[in-house]
């Protein structure tokens, strides 16, 4: 029973989660519970609660990690100065007279704002507000267009820079290095957050290739599902004046300029992803000063903002160090190992499992809780079982970003029903997302059978 325990705080934590209590206190106190009851009859030793000290002082010196602030900022701003809205004009001028052309604009503009802000919520409660109303008013079906501003919001997990990303990469570089002297390599590889945005691109660009090109198909084969619409038509519904040229040049290139030099400069080396996410916090305070939307209330705006996601992110990082030192110290590292090693199928049918767990715990964990919690335990044995690093982390990221876009649980799905209006049914939500689902599913099975997809460009980029 008693190597069992591991498991039993695992269940206690998600049961926890389930009656609504905060995740950050969750973790601590729940583990600190079993960490009691451990020492009282003696399964548990103290000196793993003396770790976490250390503990905290690493995330406190982790440089990997400011990114994390400078990002959310970055989004914030770019929220807050309604550069969506003008990207969503342009594009919509661009495409939207060709069948299916605004679905299009949307997923091009997902992309973007996903790529800016890298925070699901964020893309899909903005993509809901300023689309939505737009393409049922010229008569969109109500699951298609629900279905690509869900999905696109999603690609807010892989597209870089994402936060998801930053906070997957500074735990699997732990997980590495781990894994390696576990292994007895005294002068163990690293991997870097740097590593997992190149490893991301090639993926991501495919998904949103998939996504337009299934936009364009459903608008071939029913073209009452996505019309075409004029230009004028636009015009009036966005309220824009401008001419087509003034618009793509307000709308369109200022965010792709910024993200090119934010991601531009991770790819060349000029920057580490944290110098990067400086770069574009202050491009970001510079076009909101462009766009005349910054002034003072919207800086203690953007400010709280910024402060209340970066608090929740570190609060809950700190609550997962003290689970994972609680589940080490019950032996759950060499639980989970001994099971894995005595899985059918080997090292697929670990990674089938752990897929399979991580996306049912999509249903009720965010990223950060899952990617502080979860990974910790199951990437170190992934990856002595001789899985890349690079390719674990891109699935992960594509198998939760597809848990979050699945009914009837799927985060991106809660976001829009709360911005939709009364007269789109839950149940066109859930089907409009059904396709893009199966296009995920596909992207998860093409880089199963072509991992080079993920690892391909890493080793391009930095000679690896």
């Amino acid at each position: 029973m008693v190597e069992f325990l591991p498991l039993f705080l695992f269940a206690a934590v998600c049961v926890v989660l389930m009656f609504g209590y905060p995740v950050a206190l969750s973790l601590a106190g729940t583990a600190l519970v079993f960490a009691g009851g451990g020492m009282a009859f003696g399964v548990f030793d103290p000196a793993f609660l003396q770790a976490f000290p250390n503990r905290l002082y690493g995330i406190m010196t982790n440089q990997t990690l400011i990114a994390v602030p400078l990002f959310v900022l970055m989004g914030v701003l770019l929220e807050k100065s309604k550069v969506a809205e003008t990207l969503l004009d342009a594009m919509a001028l661009l495409f939207g007279s060709m069948r299916g052309g605004l679905g299009i604009s949307v997923v091009v503009v997902g992309m973007l704002l996903a790529a800016s802000t890298g925070i699901v919520g964020a893309t899909v409660v903005t993509m809901g507000l300023i689309s939505l109303p737009t393409m049922l008013k010229r008569g969109y079906s109500p699951s298609l267009a629900t279905g690509a501003i869900c999905a696109t919001g999603t690609l807010g997990q892989i597209i870089p820079p994402s936060i998801a990303l930053v906070l997957l990469g500074d735990v699997l570089s732990s997980a590495y290095q781990q894994a390696q002297l576990n292994m007895g390599v005294f002068s163990p590889k690293t991997v870097s957050v740097g590593d997992l945005f190149v490893g991301a691109m090639i993926p991501g660009l495919l998904l949103v290739a998939a996504y337009i090109v299934y936009m364009m198909i459903v608008a071939w084969l029913k073209p009452e599902s996505a019309p075409a619409v004029s230009r004028e038509q636009i015009q009036a519904d966005r309220h824009v004046q401008e001419p087509l040229a003034v618009i793509l040049l307000k709308g369109l290139v200022p965010p792709v300029v910024l993200i090119v030099a934010v991601l531009g400069s991770i790819l060349t080396g000029a920057a580490t992803p944290t110098e990067a996410a400086g770069v574009g916090a202050f491009g970001a305070a510079i076009l909101a000063a462009f766009q005349k939307q910054l002034n003072m209330k919207m800086l203690g705006e953007v400010v709280r903002s910024t402060t209340n996601v970066t608090a929740m992110v570190f609060l809950i990082l700190i609550g997962a160090s003290v689970f994972s030192l609680v589940f080490r110290g019950f032996g759950g590292e060499e639980l989970i190992h001994h099971w894995f090693e005595q899985m059918p199928g080997g090292v697929v049918g670990a990674m089938i499992i752990v897929m399979l767990v991580m996306f049912l715990l999509g249903f009720i964990l965010d990223f950060i809780e899952i990617t502080f919690v979860v990974v910790p335990i199951v990437a170190p044995v992934l990856m002595m079982m001789g899985l890349d690093p690079v390719w674990l982390g891109i699935m992960m990221a594509i198998n939760l970003q597809t848990s979050f876009l699945t009914p009837p649980f799927g985060f991106a799905l809660f976001y829009l029903r709360g911005v939709a209006p009364p007269s789109v049914p839950t149940s066109a939500i859930y089907k409009g997302v059904i396709p893009f689902i199966l296009i995920q599913i596909s992207m998860l099975l093409a880089l199963t059978i072509w991992p080079e997809l993920a690892t391909w460009l890493p080793t391009v980029v930095y000679g690896e």
